[in-house]
């Protein structure tokens, strides 16, 4: 069942199972603020189980792109489109948030980002090949944040 994240009461719906629920259901506020407030779009998000090919996309285009597989349990993911964006979300047990902005046209930008939930190690799979620049949130407290390029057709 979907669920439509809350700014203004941030709540933990479907993260229960993280071990920093209440930063990653900040995390996940957050972006839910910036596409209200940059796009109006309402950020919806689904159990893993009902977005497998949001996550599937998102798993394939990091094999294939840096050959990297993430060892958290997706929790929740959502998939939409603002502006000629395809933009996807994965949040992860873990804490992490994973999202993916893939503009539609060849000339457009496409990258991966990486979101890490304030209270979380970084992510073995992660360390030795990402840098992690510091920002604050007042939903999120601290996000550790870094991203790629991505460079092939997904």
């Amino acid at each position: 069942m979907s669920y439509v994240v809350d700014f203004t009461d941030v709540s933990t719906t479907g993260l229960e199972s993280s071990p920093v629920a209440p930063a990653l259901a900040g995390l996940r506020a957050n972006e839910a603020r910036y596409f209200k407030n940059k796009y109006d779009h309402t950020f919806t998000v689904e159990p893993a189980e009902e977005a497998a090919a949001v996550i599937d996309w998102v798993h394939g285009i990091l094999k294939d792109e840096r050959d990297l597989v993430i060892a958290s349990r997706p929790l929740e993911a959502t998939a939409f489109e603002v502006e000629g964006t395809r933009i996807a979300y994965v949040f992860y047990e873990s804490g992490l948030s994973i999202n993916v902005m893939y503009t539609i046209t060849d000339a457009g930008k496409r990258a991966v980002g990486f979101k890490l939930s304030d209270g979380m190690e970084v992510p073995e799979e992660l360390a030795s090949r990402f840098k992690f620049a510091r920002q604050r949130s007042k939903l999120a407290g601290t996000i550790r944040g870094s991203y790629f390029v991505i460079k092939h057709e997904h």
